[in-house]
This record gives C-alpha cells, structure tokens and sequence, in this order.
C-alpha cells in the first residue's frame, strides 16, 4: 500500500532514503533528509502523507511501485529549486521572468524571504518596475489609442466630402484651412493667421501705454483710432477664419467640439459682447454698469494666444502633456500643498512676534509658496536666524518637489512632440485622389497604418501588463 510506502519512509534512515521527483520529465532523486529540512514546502509536506488522495494534493501524479512523484511544471525552473533545497537560498538569474519565477516558488512553497541578498534587490526591482511602468505610461497607451482614432477620424471626415456638393472643392479647402503645411495656399494662410494673432496681441499691449493713449474733451482716455482699426481688422480675419472653416467642415454637428474651433470662438466672442453691451448703455442710461463687463471683456484678447496652437506643434504638444500628466501635475501640486502648509505653519510660529508681514498664518502661505517655487519676491523675508534656517529648508524642499514630477512631465513632453510630428507627416502625405470614392473604409485604416506604422509600435506597451502569465503559459505548454 502506499501508506506503508510513505510511512516506512518516513521511519527510514533519512540519509540512505530517497524518492524521485519528475517534473515535466526532468527527473531528480532527493534524499528525504534534504527535504524534511524545509517541511512547510510542497516537497516537504509529501514525507508527511499517509494516504494517495493526501499525496495527490501535492502533486499531479504518484507511482507508489517506483515511489516517484510527478508534477506538471516547468522543468527548466525546476532547478533553481533543487538549488534551494541544496543550498537554503534562492538565486534568480537576469534573463528570468520576474513573474514566472514567483509563481513557480510560490507553487513550491518556497517563500521570498529566501532569494539571497546578491538578487534580492535586482528581483523585488524588476518586480515593481512593470507596475511602475504601468502606471506611468497609462496616459501614453491613452494618448496613442487617441492619435489612432484621431487619424482614423480625419480620413473618415475627408470621405465625407465625396457625399457633398462641390466635395472636392470643399475638402481641399478644408485641407488647407485645417492642417498649416498640407499645400502652399494653406502655408500662406497660416502665416497671415499668425501675424494678424500677433499684431492684435502687440495692438492690445501698446494701446495699455499711456504714449500711446488720447485724452478726449471730458479728460477720459480713449484708444487710439489707429489701434481700433488695427483691432477691427483682426476681428474680421478671425470672424473670416471661423466662418470659412465652418462652411467647408464635414460636419456642423462636431465643427464646435473640436479644442481648437472653440478657441477661435472665444477670440472673437468678447468683441462683439462687447459691441452689444456698449449699444445697451448708450441707449439705457441706467445699465452704466455694464460697462465694468466691457472692460472685463476687452482682457480677454489676451487668449487670442491660444490660436497660435493651430499653427505650432509645440503649443499642441504642450496641450496633450498637460492634459496626460494629471497624475504627475497632482504630485506636483500635492508636494507643494503639504509643503506650504508645513513651512507656513513654522514660519509663523518663528515670526508672528518679531515680522509684522508674517503675523498671519495666510500671509505666512504666501512666503512658503514663492519660496519653495523659487520665485523669492524679496516682499517678505523671515528677520531671525531660526525663520532664516526654515526659509532655507523650505527653499531646498522646494527644489526637489518641484525637480522630481518635472522631469516625467518633460519627459512625455518629448514624447507627444515626436508624436504630433509623425501625425502632422501622416497627414500631410495623404492623397485624396478620385478613388477616394470606391476606397471601403477597411483599406483606410491599411493605409493609415502603412503612413505611420511607426506610431504603432508604441501600442506594444499594451502587452506589458501581462508579461509574466505569457511566459508561464508558454513554460507550462
């Protein structure tokens, strides 16, 4: 019987007795002394079964005539484990999947707590690192999933047009209007679009001057009409602009979804509000309070900025960081908080008696926060040598709160720019030529892939998540 089996080995001499292990047709006899130096492992509880059905808890298979245990695992692992049982300690080579190895020695029994300290550090690193790298480039699987559907989205838009009156007319304007550098007309719009941008922005900048100021019969100040005309001359090639692109768009409906039409909306909004609010209190008297909105109104010219991002890959790219990096800007914005809130509170405790611009714990946030930023105004400054040891603590910390999330914030900066640029190449290479019309949608996406088969590669990040249960599945088949 095989308890007899069992039990007599347990009662032998321990140092003459063995048993064979097959796994996944490696074969190892062990001697029971070795084992039973581990007993709370798998290959140490065996020695302690009296009964096939226990046996067969441990292990796949039992042949109680040769006395050997079979285990359905894989071999080549197998022998970092007879190592253990050897030696009492782990070692897990560099070429090792960190997560295979784990479940192996977790299936063994063995725990963790034996991988010695030459591999300890490298293992329990690498082990963390896919979660790390997880967690990181979340926002760039994100973005790239969203750079695919973006061009999918593009050539879709361009086959609507062969549905529409005048399409073809149509799509190579909206090509030139939408995408600055597709051809030489759009390449000429791009560039008056930027300079109107930019002589409405320098406009509303000298028109703040007093030189450039005029001073009326009632001794107000009012703009100077050269400047109005200048303002009034941008307003209709912004109004011009967003009408020209919403009569070619393929689609009214999602014309105003898009970030960048809605920017152009804006730059032109506030003018005429504004023309409407000053109509409203010329004939109404008593609405002289709308005038403060007016004013309100007129500062934000100042987004007119904002448009240049049509124009500029690396005002766009800088719009895809920020919008990806929430996790890495809410670091940054929690380090600073506790920061301020740390600093702030010992600033005040130090200087509420001796500094009258530190006497409050609001005030005292103030100092912190352009302290740890760097910034240093100079307006406030700590007097005694305590507040001036805790000024340089708060300095230094904020050096290294704000250097630490900076760099991954940088670091897909540069990853959207070259991302931006290989989608702006795409697109300028694409032909819409008179088979547009027959080309199904399937063959699209053929040849968004053949344009910027680069950019695919970096949805390989996608299977990094699963690593470790790749490489088992292979092992154990």
């Amino acid at each position: 019987m095989t308890g007899l089996s069992l039990r007599d080995l347990s009662e032998a001499d321990f140092e003459d007795s063995e048993i064979s292990i097959n796994v996944g047709g490696f074969k190892k006899k062990m001697k029971s002394n070795t084992l039973l130096r581990f007993p709370e492992t798998r290959l140490g509880k065996l020695l302690s079964c009296h009964s096939k059905e226990s046996i067969l808890e441990l292990c796949d298979d039992y042949d109680d005539t040769k006395n050997e245990f079979y285990f359905d695992r894989n071999p080549e692992l197998f022998p970092y484990v007879l190592h253990f049982y050897n030696t009492g300690k782990l070692h897990v080579m560099g070429e090792l999947c960190v997560f295979s190895f784990s479940q192996e020695i977790e299936y063994w029994g063995i725990n963790e707590f034996f991988i010695d300290s030459c591999c300890s550090y490298s293992y329990h690193g690498r082990k963390m690192e896919p979660d790390q790298e997880k967690w990181e480039d979340h926002s760039d699987q994100e973005s790239t999933t969203s750079s695919f559907d973006e061009i999918l989205a593009f050539y879709n838009d361009a086959a609507k047009f062969d549905k529409q009156p005048f399409g073809k007319v149509r799509r190579q304007l909206w090509l030139a209007l939408d995408n600055p550098g597709y051809s030489v007309l759009s390449r000429i719009f791009s560039v008056l679009s930027i300079v109107v941008v930019l002589g409405s922005i320098v406009t509303m900048c000298l028109n703040s001057l007093s030189d450039f100021q005029i001073v009326n019969s009632n001794g107000n100040s009012e703009e100077d009409p050269r400047f109005e005309i200048v303002e009034h001359f941008g307003i209709a090639w912004f109004t011009f602009e967003l009408a020209a692109r919403f009569a070619v768009a393929p689609d009214f409906v999602k014309f105003f979804k898009h970030a960048l039409n809605l920017i152009d909306l804006m730059s032109i909004l506030p003018f005429y509000i504004t023309l409407i609010v000053n109509l409203v209190v010329e004939s109404s008297p008593t609405l002289a309070n709308l005038g403060r909105v007016a004013q309100v109104l007129r500062l934000m010219r100042i987004f007119r900025i904002l448009k240049l991002a049509r124009h500029s890959t690396g005002l766009r790219s800088l719009g895809a960081t920020l919008k990806y990096s929430y996790r890495e800007v809410g670091l940054l914005l929690l380090y600073l908080s506790v920061g301020i809130s740390i600093f702030s509170v010992v600033a005040y405790t130090i200087e509420k008696e001796e500094n009258r611009g530190l006497e409050t714990i609001p005030a005292c946030w103030w100092w912190a926060t352009v302290s740890m930023t760097t910034v240093g105004y100079g307006d406030v400054v700590p007097v005694t040598t305590a507040g001036r040891l805790t000024a340089s603590a708060c300095i230094l910390a904020g050096i290294l709160v704000v250097v630490l999330p900076i760099t991954l914030i940088f670091n897909k900066f540069s990853h959207f720019y070259r991302r931006q640029k290989q989608l702006e190449s795409a697109m300028r290479s694409c032909d819409f030529g008179d088979g547009m019309k027959v080309v199904p949608s399937v063959n699209l996406r053929d040849y968004y892939a053949y344009k910027v088969k680069s950019l695919m590669a970096s949805l390989t990040n996608m299977s990094r998540s699963t690593p470790s249960e790749l490489s088992l599945n292979d092992s154990l088949h």
